[in-house]
Protein backbone atom coordinates (compact mmCIF):
# COMPACT_ATOMS: atom_id res chain seq x y z
CA UNK A 1 0.00 0.00 0.00
CA UNK A 2 1.32 3.41 -0.91
CA UNK A 3 2.23 5.66 2.04
CA UNK A 4 1.22 9.33 2.21
CA UNK A 5 4.30 11.17 3.42
CA UNK A 6 4.08 14.82 4.24
CA UNK A 7 5.94 17.59 2.45
CA UNK A 8 9.11 18.11 4.47
CA UNK A 9 10.05 21.31 2.69
CA UNK A 10 7.38 23.89 3.49
CA UNK A 11 9.68 26.86 3.19
CA UNK A 12 6.83 29.36 2.90
CA UNK A 13 5.35 28.38 6.27
CA UNK A 14 7.35 30.09 9.03
CA UNK A 15 5.55 28.10 11.72
CA UNK A 16 6.42 24.73 10.19
CA UNK A 17 9.20 22.95 12.16
CA UNK A 18 11.00 20.85 9.57
CA UNK A 19 13.17 19.00 12.10
CA UNK A 20 10.10 17.82 13.99
CA UNK A 21 8.39 16.72 10.76
CA UNK A 22 11.45 14.74 9.76
CA UNK A 23 11.60 13.00 13.12
CA UNK A 24 7.97 11.97 12.88
CA UNK A 25 8.51 10.70 9.35
CA UNK A 26 11.28 8.46 10.63
CA UNK A 27 8.89 6.90 13.14
CA UNK A 28 6.27 6.43 10.43
CA UNK A 29 8.69 4.36 8.34
CA UNK A 30 7.98 1.29 10.46
CA UNK A 31 5.29 -0.81 8.85
CA UNK A 32 3.15 -3.64 10.08
CA UNK A 33 5.10 -6.79 11.01
CA UNK A 34 8.45 -4.96 10.75
CA UNK A 35 10.59 -5.09 13.87
CA UNK A 36 13.70 -3.21 12.77
CA UNK A 37 15.05 -0.84 10.13
CA UNK A 38 18.51 0.42 9.25
CA UNK A 39 19.48 4.02 8.54
CA UNK A 40 19.66 3.07 4.87
CA UNK A 41 16.10 1.70 4.96
CA UNK A 42 14.84 4.89 6.59
CA UNK A 43 16.74 7.14 4.19
CA UNK A 44 15.23 5.29 1.24
CA UNK A 45 11.67 5.54 2.56
CA UNK A 46 11.82 9.18 3.61
CA UNK A 47 14.01 10.50 0.82
CA UNK A 48 16.23 12.18 3.41
CA UNK A 49 20.05 12.19 3.18
CA UNK A 50 21.77 9.42 5.12
CA UNK A 51 23.67 11.84 7.46
CA UNK A 52 20.37 13.56 8.34
CA UNK A 53 18.75 10.21 9.10
CA UNK A 54 21.71 9.25 11.29
CA UNK A 55 21.28 12.39 13.40
CA UNK A 56 17.51 11.86 13.63
CA UNK A 57 17.74 8.23 14.72
CA UNK A 58 20.39 9.16 17.32
CA UNK A 59 18.11 11.87 18.72
CA UNK A 60 15.08 9.57 18.77
CA UNK A 61 17.11 6.96 20.63
CA UNK A 62 18.05 9.54 23.26
CA UNK A 63 14.34 10.31 23.70
CA UNK A 64 13.42 6.60 23.97
CA UNK A 65 11.36 6.61 20.77
CA UNK A 66 13.85 4.29 19.06
CA UNK A 67 16.17 1.60 20.39
CA UNK A 68 19.51 0.87 18.73
CA UNK A 69 20.19 -2.84 18.30
CA UNK A 70 23.92 -3.33 18.79
CA UNK A 71 24.10 -6.75 17.12
CA UNK A 72 22.60 -5.64 13.79
CA UNK A 73 23.07 -1.88 13.89
CA UNK A 74 19.37 -1.43 13.15
CA UNK A 75 16.65 0.35 15.09
CA UNK A 76 13.36 -0.74 16.58
CA UNK A 77 10.53 1.30 18.07
CA UNK A 78 10.95 2.10 21.74
CA UNK A 79 8.63 2.42 24.70
CA UNK A 80 8.23 6.15 24.07
CA UNK A 81 6.21 5.43 20.95
CA UNK A 82 3.97 3.05 22.88
CA UNK A 83 3.34 5.73 25.49
CA UNK A 84 2.32 8.15 22.77
CA UNK A 85 0.04 5.62 21.11
CA UNK A 86 -1.70 4.54 24.27
CA UNK A 87 -2.03 8.14 25.35
CA UNK A 88 -3.91 8.95 22.15
CA UNK A 89 -6.19 5.94 22.42
CA UNK A 90 -6.84 6.60 26.10
CA UNK A 91 -7.91 10.12 25.23
CA UNK A 92 -10.54 8.94 22.77
CA UNK A 93 -13.47 8.17 25.03
CA UNK A 94 -15.60 7.51 21.99
CA UNK A 95 -13.42 4.51 21.08
CA UNK A 96 -14.47 2.59 24.20
CA UNK A 97 -18.14 3.31 23.49
CA UNK A 98 -17.65 2.34 19.87
CA UNK A 99 -16.23 -1.03 20.86
CA UNK A 100 -19.50 -2.14 22.42
CA UNK A 101 -21.52 -0.92 19.44
CA UNK A 102 -19.16 -2.64 17.03
CA UNK A 103 -19.46 -5.89 18.93
CA UNK A 104 -23.23 -5.69 18.57
CA UNK A 105 -22.97 -5.17 14.82
CA UNK A 106 -20.45 -7.97 14.48
CA UNK A 107 -22.15 -10.58 16.67
CA UNK A 108 -25.72 -9.79 15.70
CA UNK A 109 -25.20 -9.51 11.95
CA UNK A 110 -26.55 -11.98 9.39
CA UNK A 111 -23.15 -12.58 7.78
CA UNK A 112 -20.49 -14.31 9.91
CA UNK A 113 -17.77 -13.11 7.52
CA UNK A 114 -18.35 -9.38 8.07
CA UNK A 115 -15.71 -7.20 9.73
CA UNK A 116 -16.64 -4.07 11.69
CA UNK A 117 -13.98 -1.37 12.12
CA UNK A 118 -13.59 2.09 13.63
CA UNK A 119 -11.04 4.57 12.33
CA UNK A 120 -9.72 8.10 12.07
CA UNK A 121 -8.01 10.11 9.34
CA UNK A 122 -4.28 10.70 9.21
CA UNK A 123 -3.25 12.86 6.25
CA UNK A 124 -4.52 11.03 3.13
CA UNK A 125 -5.28 7.73 4.84
CA UNK A 126 -7.79 6.25 7.24
CA UNK A 127 -6.29 4.28 10.12
CA UNK A 128 -8.09 1.49 11.94
CA UNK A 129 -8.09 2.10 15.71
CA UNK A 130 -10.45 -0.76 16.58
CA UNK A 131 -11.50 -3.87 14.67
CA UNK A 132 -13.94 -6.72 15.28
CA UNK A 133 -13.55 -9.51 12.74
CA UNK A 134 -14.23 -13.23 12.49
CA UNK A 135 -11.55 -15.83 13.07
CA UNK A 136 -11.58 -17.06 9.52
CA UNK A 137 -8.93 -17.63 6.90
CA UNK A 138 -11.08 -15.83 4.32
CA UNK A 139 -12.01 -12.78 6.43
CA UNK A 140 -10.44 -9.37 5.92
CA UNK A 141 -6.96 -9.44 7.45
CA UNK A 142 -6.87 -5.73 8.26
CA UNK A 143 -6.19 -5.00 11.93
CA UNK A 144 -5.55 -2.07 14.25
CA UNK A 145 -3.11 0.30 12.58
CA UNK A 146 -4.03 -0.72 9.04
CA UNK A 147 -4.24 2.11 6.52
CA UNK A 148 -6.98 2.59 3.95
CA UNK A 149 -6.99 5.17 1.15
CA UNK A 150 -8.99 8.24 2.12
CA UNK A 151 -10.67 8.80 -1.24
CA UNK A 152 -11.37 5.23 -2.33
CA UNK A 153 -12.48 3.42 0.82
CA UNK A 154 -16.01 3.57 2.23
CA UNK A 155 -14.58 4.68 5.56
CA UNK A 156 -12.67 7.55 3.97
CA UNK A 157 -15.58 8.68 1.85
CA UNK A 158 -17.91 8.73 4.84
CA UNK A 159 -15.49 10.95 6.73
CA UNK A 160 -15.09 13.25 3.72
CA UNK A 161 -18.86 13.72 3.55
CA UNK A 162 -18.81 15.08 7.11
CA UNK A 163 -15.85 17.42 6.61
CA UNK A 164 -16.28 21.16 5.98
CA UNK A 165 -16.02 21.99 2.28
CA UNK A 166 -12.77 23.95 2.66
CA UNK A 167 -11.03 21.15 4.55
CA UNK A 168 -12.14 18.55 2.01
CA UNK A 169 -10.95 20.71 -0.88
CA UNK A 170 -7.58 21.21 0.80
CA UNK A 171 -7.15 17.44 1.03
CA UNK A 172 -8.01 17.07 -2.65
CA UNK A 173 -5.40 19.67 -3.56
CA UNK A 174 -2.89 17.85 -1.37
CA UNK A 175 -3.64 14.58 -3.16
CA UNK A 176 -3.31 16.24 -6.55
CA UNK A 177 0.00 17.84 -5.61
CA UNK A 178 1.30 14.45 -4.47
CA UNK A 179 0.67 13.17 -7.99
CA UNK A 180 -0.40 9.68 -6.91
CA UNK A 181 -4.13 9.90 -7.60
CA UNK A 182 -6.41 10.44 -10.59
CA UNK A 183 -8.16 13.55 -9.31
CA UNK A 184 -10.97 13.45 -11.87
CA UNK A 185 -11.71 9.86 -10.91
CA UNK A 186 -11.58 10.73 -7.21
CA UNK A 187 -13.99 13.65 -7.60
CA UNK A 188 -16.46 11.45 -9.49
CA UNK A 189 -16.24 8.89 -6.70
CA UNK A 190 -16.90 11.61 -4.14
CA UNK A 191 -19.92 12.85 -6.07
CA UNK A 192 -21.37 9.35 -5.91
CA UNK A 193 -20.51 9.20 -2.20
CA UNK A 194 -22.36 12.47 -1.52
CA UNK A 195 -25.40 11.18 -3.39
CA UNK A 196 -25.35 7.92 -1.43
CA UNK A 197 -24.94 9.70 1.86
CA UNK A 198 -27.79 12.09 1.11
CA UNK A 199 -30.11 9.26 0.04
CA UNK A 200 -29.13 6.39 2.33
CA UNK A 201 -27.06 7.82 5.19
CA UNK A 202 -23.93 5.79 4.40
CA UNK A 203 -21.16 5.65 1.78
CA UNK A 204 -19.97 2.59 -0.09
CA UNK A 205 -16.89 1.18 -1.75
CA UNK A 206 -17.71 -1.88 -3.82
CA UNK A 207 -14.34 -2.78 -5.31
CA UNK A 208 -13.22 0.86 -5.66
CA UNK A 209 -10.25 0.37 -3.36
CA UNK A 210 -9.54 -3.31 -3.93
CA UNK A 211 -11.62 -5.38 -6.36
CA UNK A 212 -12.11 -8.12 -3.77
CA UNK A 213 -13.40 -5.89 -0.95
CA UNK A 214 -16.89 -4.45 -0.40
CA UNK A 215 -17.98 -2.20 2.43
CA UNK A 216 -20.19 0.61 3.66
CA UNK A 217 -19.41 3.25 6.29
CA UNK A 218 -20.86 6.14 8.28
CA UNK A 219 -19.17 9.21 9.81
CA UNK A 220 -19.12 9.78 13.56
CA UNK A 221 -18.60 13.17 15.21
CA UNK A 222 -17.02 13.73 18.61
CA UNK A 223 -18.03 16.30 21.18
CA UNK A 224 -18.37 19.76 19.60
CA UNK A 225 -17.57 18.18 16.24
CA UNK A 226 -13.85 18.79 16.69
CA UNK A 227 -12.94 15.25 15.59
CA UNK A 228 -14.50 13.07 12.93
CA UNK A 229 -14.26 9.30 12.81
CA UNK A 230 -15.77 6.58 10.63
CA UNK A 231 -17.17 3.12 11.24
CA UNK A 232 -17.54 0.53 8.51
CA UNK A 233 -18.81 -2.96 7.81
CA UNK A 234 -17.09 -4.96 5.09
CA UNK A 235 -16.03 -8.36 3.86
CA UNK A 236 -14.45 -10.06 0.85
CA UNK A 237 -16.71 -9.47 -2.15
CA UNK A 238 -17.25 -13.18 -2.75
CA UNK A 239 -18.63 -13.59 0.79
CA UNK A 240 -20.97 -10.61 0.97
CA UNK A 241 -23.14 -8.85 -1.61
CA UNK A 242 -23.78 -5.11 -1.97
CA UNK A 243 -27.48 -5.80 -1.37
CA UNK A 244 -26.73 -7.55 1.91
CA UNK A 245 -24.63 -4.60 3.05
CA UNK A 246 -27.28 -2.09 1.99
CA UNK A 247 -30.33 -3.87 3.31
CA UNK A 248 -29.14 -5.69 6.42
CA UNK A 249 -26.19 -3.66 7.67
CA UNK A 250 -27.06 -0.20 6.35
CA UNK A 251 -29.89 0.69 8.77
CA UNK A 252 -28.07 -0.78 11.77
CA UNK A 253 -24.84 1.01 10.88
CA UNK A 254 -26.68 4.34 10.58
CA UNK A 255 -28.32 3.84 13.97
CA UNK A 256 -24.96 2.95 15.52
CA UNK A 257 -23.31 6.03 14.02
CA UNK A 258 -26.03 8.32 15.34
CA UNK A 259 -25.83 6.74 18.78
CA UNK A 260 -22.09 7.34 18.94
CA UNK A 261 -22.08 10.85 17.48
CA UNK A 262 -22.09 13.51 20.16
CA UNK A 263 -24.10 15.97 18.10
CA UNK A 264 -27.72 14.74 17.93
CA UNK A 265 -29.40 15.21 14.59
CA UNK A 266 -26.18 16.26 12.83
CA UNK A 267 -25.72 12.97 10.99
Amino acid sequence: MMEDHIDLDLGTDRNFVTALARGLEVLRCFRRNETSLSNSDIAQRTGLPRPTVTRLTHTLCQLDYLVHMEDSGKYRLGAGVLRLGYGVLAGIDIASRASEVMRGLYEGGPNPNATVAFGERHQLSMIYTSVHRPNSDVSLTLGVGSRLPLFRSAMGRALLCALPDDVRERLLVQAEDAGRENIKEIRKGLERAFEEYAEYGWCSSFGDWRPQISGIAVPILSLHGDRIYSMNVGAPSFLITPDELREHYGPRLIAAGRALSDIPGRL
